[in-house]
């Protein structure tokens, strides 16, 4: 599966989007990983530890203008030490992309406009399904329980993946 994209021309000068196995070595000290589900009603968000080993659910943020968006992304970034993001990508299950994963890279593009830390999406293909199911089967939430937290929950999903590859690579 495909870890990162490049979607900025190698001439720009802002750095936005890069490689998973990379954004370890662009953090500094202490600095945390916040990982995102893009949804179409909530965008759910998860943070990792500073030692990039364990993910949590951390919040949602409901999808609406960029720039509200954008500032209620920037206060979870102040407030808890993030140096990087990553960005859940729905590939289809042959690993093209989808009107859905446009959006998410659009989006992650947006952020990089905006002076966000550098970005890499992540292959996300079932992690919403993976969640569901669980909260489904062995939780036995109801429908509007599993609602209220299933986008920080696969959040916290798709950052998990990430840091287990950073781990596995050596990062």
């Amino acid at each position: 599966m495909p870890p990162a994209f490049r979607l900025i021309p190698e001439n720009s000068t802002k750095m936005t989007i890069c490689n998973l196995a990379d954004l370890p070595a662009l953090l500094q000290k202490d600095q945390t990983l916040l990982g995102i589900d893009y949804g179409s009603t909530l965008i759910g968000l998860a943070i990792s530890d500073s030692r990039l080993s364990l993910a949590s659910p951390l919040g949602t943020i409901k999808r609406g203008k960029l720039i509200a968006v954008v500032d209620e992304l920037r206060a979870y970034i102040t407030s808890r030490k993030v140096g990087g993001i990553v960005l859940g990508l729905p590939l289809a299950l042959d690993g093209r992309d989808t009107p859905t994963s446009q959006a998410v890279r659009t989006f992650a593009v947006n952020l990089g406009k905006h002076d966000f830390p550098p970005i890499s999406l992540w292959d996300e293909r079932f992690s919403t399904k993976v969640i569901q199911r669980q909260l489904t089967e062995v939780a036995d939430l109801s429908r509007n329980r599993r609602a209220e937290v299933v986008d920080k929950l696969a959040a916290a999903y798709i950052l998990q993946g990430a840091l287990d590859f950073i781990r596995n690579r050596g990062g």
